[in-house]
This record gives C-alpha cells, structure tokens and sequence, in this order.
C-alpha cells in the first residue's frame, strides 16, 4: 500500500500523544512498541496475569469493554476514539520474541487491548508473526476475539498447542446490535466455536460480560448455555460487566438515554473500582456453572499450566 503523503505526523504539543509518536497509515496510527507483554488488570476476570496486544482499541465498538482506560494513556477519548482511531503496534513480532527470550513462561493472553482479529489484522497480519512468536518459545496462550478471521490461522494456532476463547455474553441480537455494533452475531460466533473445534483448535467460549438487568434472567442465561453446549464448546468462562471508570463514563451514557430507569440502579450495584456486587456476582456466576451441568460443559477456565522460571520485569507501556 502506498504510503498517505500526510501520514507523518508533525503534531504540536496540543496534539494527542499518539498523534506525536505514530505514523498515519490507512487510517490506522502506527507505532514502535516497546513493549509486548503488559499486566493484566487484576479486576479483568481472566485467568492469566498477563497479555499481548498486537492492538490497542477496536472496531467492534463493544460498550462495556475494559480496555477502552488505554485510549487515555495516548491522549485519546475512551469512546468513539476507542472504536475508530486503531494504534497498530507495527513491530510486534519481532518485540515479542525479543521479550520471550527472558519470558519464564507464564500463560499469556492475546487480544486483551482490542480484538487481534478485528479489521485491522486483514490489513496488518500481525497475528501469524505473533503465533510464531509464541510457539517457538513454547509458551501456552489464549486468543481473545470475537472474530471469525481467526479461522484463517486454525492451522497455526492447533500446531502451537493454543487455546482460543470466542466471547458470547448472550444471544439475543438486540442486545447485541445494542451493546456490541461493530461485532459480528452470536449466530456467527457460534458457528466458529464449531469451526475451530472440528480444525482441531481447543476451543471455549468466554460468557463475558453479562449485564446486569439486561442479559441476567434466568431465561436468557439458559438460551445462552444451552446454543454454546450445541456449538460443541469445550467449557465456559463468565464473567459479569466490570466497569473500571474510563467503560463506566462510556457505558452509563449509553444506559442513562437507553433505559433511563436502570442508570439508578447500576449506580447501586457497582463499586467505585467498578466492580459489581459480590453476592451478585456469585449469583449469577452460580446459575451458569449449574445451567452447564446438564450439557456436560466444563465451568471456568481450565488449570493453568505451572510456570517455568524468573518472571521478566513489565516494561513501558506502548
């Protein structure tokens, strides 16, 4: 692709920070990590304690995402700038290996920081250099997405021993056209579960986030766990909505003008950490370990591996 003649940035320093240190490609900003592997936030719900993101914000615009805090760090907005204003971390392969060789071998997670196979990645092919990447170190991953472009590396992934966990909170397509516009349907992500599953990739799927007062009834939970045992799942993780402040601005606005009568009552329920109440939380938590019961799927994220030396020092961010 040929380059923008204005892509190099010669922003003031009123500029957002990203704009003073990225190159403007395609629309992507696209900058030189220095570093891969970053901690992940402990009020996360994910098994691992750390991650890779090839990017930071994404087009599926889900609502209730917790990375959207990272956007501000670069001196973007943790709304529409998250959705639509995508850092590509260019030289992430060749970073990541460089920090896996004093890596001691705990699990990571990928796509933490915005979906690793959103559009960006038909652009960019970061993901095959990153699968590589952790495969020649034998280090043992989850892929986070949403995205059905992860088929394209089915190949990759079961070789590398990998682990995918494809996101579907609910079923009910209002919801989703509500909460998560740019994504693909729950129909389509579980026709990839099956996908995956019949390639040979270890395939679970991550209930996450379930919103409270929206897609907690008992109903809607058994719906959901009863179209993800069809899809031939291995076992589900789930987790309730987390609304650290930078997601809890972005989606009570949402809320307040979609259903107004709720704004009150979410401001009851969580924290000022954003946080959700804990006899809620295991409430819920409870009811969909015991709706997977009957279907034979395992709850909760599978026993981590043991890990296998010093653990390197985090590094800079970005």
């Amino acid at each position: 692709m040929e380059w923008d003649a204005l892509s190099l940035l010669e922003a003031g320093e009123d500029r957002p920070l990203i704009e003073r240190r990225s190159v403007l490609r395609d629309g992507f900003y696209e900058v030189q990590a220095k570093t891969m592997i970053e901690r992940v936030p402990p009020a996360a719900g994910i098994a691992q304690q750390w991650s890779v993101s090839p990017y930071r914000g994404c087009a599926h615009a889900c609502l209730g995402c917790g990375a959207r805090a990272g956007h501000r760090r670069l001196g973007l907005d943790a709304g529409r700038d998250f959705d639509t204003r995508i850092v590509v971390k260019a030289n992430a392969a060749q970073r990541l290996r460089r920090e896996l060789a004093r890596w001691d071998g705990s699990p990571l997670a990928v796509g933490l920081s915005g979906d690793c196979y959103q559009q960006a990645e038909q652009t960019y092919r970061q993901m095959p250099g990153v699968i590589a990447a952790l495969r020649d170190a034998a280090v043992p991953f989850t892929v986070y997405t949403k995205s059905p472009l992860v088929l394209r590396d089915a190949s990759l992934l079961a070789a590398a021993g990998a682990r995918v966990a494809i996101s579907i909170a609910f079923v009910d397509e209002r919801i989703r056209r509500a909460v998560e516009p740019g994504a693909p349907s729950a129909q389509a992500r579980l026709e990839l579960v099956a996908a995956l599953t019949e390639a040979g990739v270890a395939c679970r799927v991550l209930m996450a986030p379930v919103l409270p007062l929206l897609s907690d009834a008992t109903d809607q939970l058994s719906a959901t766990v009863r179209r993800i045992a069809a899809s031939g799942a291995a076992g589900v993780e789930a987790i309730v909505l987390r609304l650290p402040p930078a997601t809890r601005r972005w989606y009570l606005s949402w809320l307040q003008q979609a259903h107004p009568a709720l704004a009150g009552r979410y401001e009851e329920l969580y924290d000022k950490a954003g946080l959700p109440a804990s006899g809620y939380e295991q409430r819920i938590l409870g009811q969909i370990a015991q709706l997977c019961r009957p279907y034979g799927l395992s709850f909760g994220p599978p026993a981590p591996p043991a890990p296998a030396g010093p653990r390197a020092a985090q590094l800079a961010l970005v």
